[in-house]
């Protein structure tokens, strides 16, 4: 077995399980610094039990803030650098916050807590978005923020980390101890044998499709229990999402649906006639502080503890990993040695 991360030759094997979106991320950049990787995932190549298949793939850091510690807001403004790099076709069109007269009080606090935003009129947000044209008075464009569609971009990863000479073993479940080199747990929820105190907090979503609205970009709106926004999808498509339940099952409850479903017709009416085209759920992993881990134990790494932030972080915490076994760089925010 491996007996140190620090200065692993390029051409050392680098072994990954889980092929979400962190364990995809930390192929790709591994793969690209020139170390034979291989990518495993117990699921097929569809991904449909992974967390990411019901994210929404949000790239935000500066909307986050709001509700997040700053160590988020960090870490995401590097993530959408990695993008671009990576991924230059990542849709960088911003993204809005709007409310309705009700929410006011919640849509200055949420203004107060965030940066890198500007208050527009309703004129430019027309200009925006023609579609909102009439509806509100006023919206915050937090212009440099992005987002991507989980289930097209997960693909596209996994096609560039062949390109880098990576490998991927689909229907593949090997535990890290029988792996010989370097083993990069990403497993999200499977890993509480590594890390016990994680839980699965359940993030509803549905997907609906009309031809009557376009947006150029996800726009949040101003709810009292969660973050409540619509993101555009490509033929017509928009993601309504998502809750934040503590509870550990993948049923979308009717309250739910209601409330996702009404944030959509109060963002605009013709949102009423639209066809529903999916509804579902997602586990994310978290920690009791909600906040990433990349715990390292001699030839083991474990990186967990997403939250609802897996798309955002995913980049730079496999940043952080390839810096610590290149060149023993460590982050104390996020790093634990074990």
């Amino acid at each position: 077995m491996f007996q140190g991360t620090q200065g692993l030759r390029g051409d050392s094997p680098v072994s990954v399980i889980g092929a979400g979106i962190a364990g995809a991320w930390q192929a790709l950049l591994f793969a690209k610094a020139g170390h034979a990787v291989t990518l495993h995932e117990r699921d097929s190549d569809a991904m449909t039990q992974a967390t990411s298949h019901w994210a929404g793939g949000m790239l935000a850091p500066w909307c986050e803030a709001e509700a997040s510690e700053p160590v988020i807001t960090r870490l995401g403004q590097r993530s959408l650098a990695l993008w671009r790099e990576h991924v230059p076709e990542t849709p960088f069109n911003g993204s809005l916050v709007v409310a309705h007269p009700r929410d006011r009080s919640d849509f200055a606090r949420f203004a107060r807590m965030t940066s890198g935003h500007r208050r527009i009129d309703a004129a430019a947000l027309s200009d925006l978005e023609p579609s909102l044209d009439g509806r509100f008075g006023d919206a915050l464009f937090f212009p440099d923020e992005g987002h991507v569609e989980p289930r097209h971009v997960l693909p596209e990863l996994h096609a560039r980390i062949r390109d880098a000479g990576g490998t991927i073993a689909f229907g593949s479940a090997p535990d890290a101890r029988d792996i010989d080199g370097l083993a990069i747990d990403c497993r999200g929820l499977a890993a509480r044998d590594v890390f016990p105190d994680l839980r699965g907090v359940k993030g509803e979503e549905i997907i609906i499709e009309t031809d009557e609205i376009e947006l150029s970009r996800p726009v949040r709106l101003m709810h009292p229990r969660w973050p409540l926004y619509i993101i555009p999808r490509e033929n017509h498509r928009f993601m309504i999402g998502a809750t934040s339940i503590e509870r550990e099952d993948s049923g979308v409850s009717v309250r739910s649906a209601l409330e996702l479903l009404s944030a959509a017709y109060a963002v605009h009416p013709a949102f009423g006639e639209a066809r529903i085209v999916e509804i579902g759920a997602g586990l994310r992993p978290a920690f009791p502080d909600n906040l990433p881990r990349i715990a390292i134990d001699k030839d083991h790494i474990a990186v967990n503890g997403l939250y609802r932030h897996g798309f955002l972080l995913a980049p730079a915490l496999a940043e952080l990993t390839l810096g610590y076994v290149a060149r023993g760089e460590i982050d104390n925010e996020v790093m634990q040695c074990r």
